[in-house]
C-alpha cells in the first residue's frame, strides 16, 4: 500500500498481518481522491475516517493537509498501528479514537467538511450510517460523506445521496446536505 499523493507521496506502508481489515486498494483509493479533489478541497478541512482500519484515508488525508482528522476504529491492534504510523510520519494533526461508530456518531457534537466510512461490506446495518450522519448534523454544509461498499448495497434511494462509482469490487456512494 502507499500514498498517492501530497507531502508523503510515494510512502510504502505494510501492515503486519494481524491487522484483519480490508484496505482501499490503491487503485481505487487514487480515483477516489481524484473525485473528492473535483469537489472539495482538503488543505484546511476537518475530516471523519470511519471504520478507519490501517489508517489508509487518514494518512492521505494528511498528506494533503487536512487541518484535522478524527479516526474512529475498534480494534485495538488497528489503532496501535495507525499510532506507530502518525509517529513513524510525524503526524500529529490524526486523533485515533477506540470505539463503537454507531455510539461516535450519536454522541459526538462535531461536524466534519469531509466524512469517510470503510465498514466491513457485510456490516448488518451498513445502511444506516448515512442516516446518523445526516441525523446527528455531522456534515457540514458543502460538506461530502462517502461510503465504501459491495456491491449488494445500494443507497440511491437516499434522500441525501448524491453519486455512486465503482472500481472493481469496491463501490463508493456520495452524499451531500440537500435543502
Amino acid at each position: 500500500m502507499r500514498i498517492i499523493s501530497g507531502r508523503f507521496k510515494g510512502r510504502r506502508f505494510d501492515p503486519p498481518s494481524n491487522i484483519t481489515a480490508r484496505p482501499t486498494t490503491d487503485f481505487a483509493k487514487e480515483s477516489l481522491f481524484n473525485l473528492i479533489n473535483n469537489e472539495i478541497d482538503i488543505e484546511g478541512i476537518t475530516a471523519l475516517d470511519l471504520f478507519s482500519g490501517t489508517g489508509s484515508i487518514s494518512y492521505e488525508l494528511a498528506s494533503r493537509d487536512a487541518l484535522h482528522i478524527t479516526a474512529i476504529e475498534m480494534s485495538e491492534k488497528h489503532i496501535s498501528y495507525i499510532r506507530k504510523m502518525c509517529a513513524d510520519l510525524k503526524i500529529d494533526n490524526i486523533r485515533v479514537m477506540r470505539q463503537d461508530v454507531f455510539r461516535y456518531l450519536s454522541s459526538t457534537q462535531t461536524s466534519f467538511d469531509l466524512i469517510f466510512a470503510d465498514p466491513p461490506y457485510q456490516l448488518e446495518n451498513i445502511n444506516d450510517i448515512p442516516d446518523y450522519v445526516f441525523r446527528h448534523n455531522h456534515l457540514n454544509p458543502d460538506g461530502l460523506l462517502i461510503v465504501e461498499h459491495g456491491a449488494k448495497t445500494s443507497f440511491e434511494n437516499h434522500p441525501n445521496f448524491v453519486n455512486h462509482r465503482n472500481y472493481g469490487n469496491v463501490h463508493f456512494s456520495f452524499f451531500k446536505l440537500k435543502d
